[in-house]
């Protein structure tokens, strides 16, 4: 049986830092051989060590990513489930869980431990849950560099390094949640509506058509295409087109020359009254004063 490979760091963080919103407490990795004793004897501090057989409760949150192999997890609020190569595990404060390779094959895996508000309210707005605790992302190599890139600094511990890290943690939390939202969204034949809806949309941004008539042209009706179109964006239909205008608008006032009246018309508003009014609604300053903004001083 070959040796295990493993590493881990457990960090210090200051108050400044818990001001930041969130703090890593440990990272690390291990290869567990086909086999192999699991968890490694005497490898972890006791707040962190499984009972064998027994399982744990943290005191922060953690993101377990299986790399290879397979095996399985149970938690407090999950029945037991199979966890196949490039699952997230996420363990959460105060939830008993217990997770093991498959003894036939073993497993990498790697983790980091974290905990502050931020991420606190991110799990009472719901973005993740102690019911869905696995996340299927595949393996993939970025993720684990970001994972190495928190172990390599970790590591130094240069002055405001706990900044740095948990950045690279907000990064590899907000993978999770595309990864899940876009797979939920997948199997769906609604979201080639969609995506025909934007291409439309930013296609035609300066000739004011409606979302009924683009709906018109994608044979669907309004009310159905508001919906879906607000459940896949987060965001109506009309919400949609007023951010491609003002995104093209601060565009070419910061970048072009054209006069704010030949932007106005070719956006689709009567004047350049008209456009300095939604420009203000939306960004609290006038056009010509954003423009400014981007000029060097003479």
């Amino acid at each position: 049986m070959k040796p295990t490979e493993c590493y881990s760091h457990y960090l210090h963080f200051t108050p400044r830092d818990e001001q930041w919103g969130i703090v890593c407490t440990t990272v690390g990795y291990q290869k567990m051989p086909p086999h192999s004793p699991y968890p490694p004897v005497n490898r972890h501090p006791d707040d962190y060590f499984f009972q064998k057989g027994l399982g744990r409760k943290l005191n922060e949150y953690q993101l377990v990513y299986i790399v290879e192999g397979n095996g399985w997890f149970e938690s407090e609020h999950c029945e037991k489930q199979i966890v196949h190569a490039g699952t997230i595990i996420m363990l959460f404060p105060g939830e008993w869980h217990h997770y093991a390779p498959n003894p036939n094959t073993g497993w990498k895996e790697y983790w980091v431990g974290f905990k502050g508000r931020f991420i606190d309210e991110r799990l009472n707005m719901k973005f993740f849950s102690k019911e869905a605790p696995l996340a299927y992302i595949g393996t993939d190599v970025h993720i684990i560099s970001l994972y190495d890139e928190i172990i390599h600094n970790s590591q130094n511990e240069i002055h405001g390094y706990q900044n740095y890290i948990t950045g690279i943690i907000m990064h590899i939390l907000g993978s999770i949640v595309f990864n899940l939202t876009e797979r939920n969204f997948q199997e769906k034949e609604f979201v080639k509506v969609i995506d025909d809806a934007r291409g439309i949309m930013k296609a035609s941004i300066g000739k004011n058509i409606s979302p009924e008539q683009i709906a018109q042209q994608l044979g669907v009706g309004y009310s159905w295409f508001r919906r879906i179109f607000k459940e896949y964006t987060g965001i109506s239909p009309a919400q949609y087109q007023q951010q491609l205008r003002l995104a093209e608008a601060k565009e070419r006032l910061a970048n072009g020359t054209s006069s704010i009246s030949t932007i106005a018309y070719d956006l689709g508003f009567a004047n350049s009254n008209q456009l300095s009014t939604f420009f203000r609604q939306h960004e609290g300053i006038s056009p010509r004063t954003f423009r400014n903004g981007f000029r060097p001083e003479q």
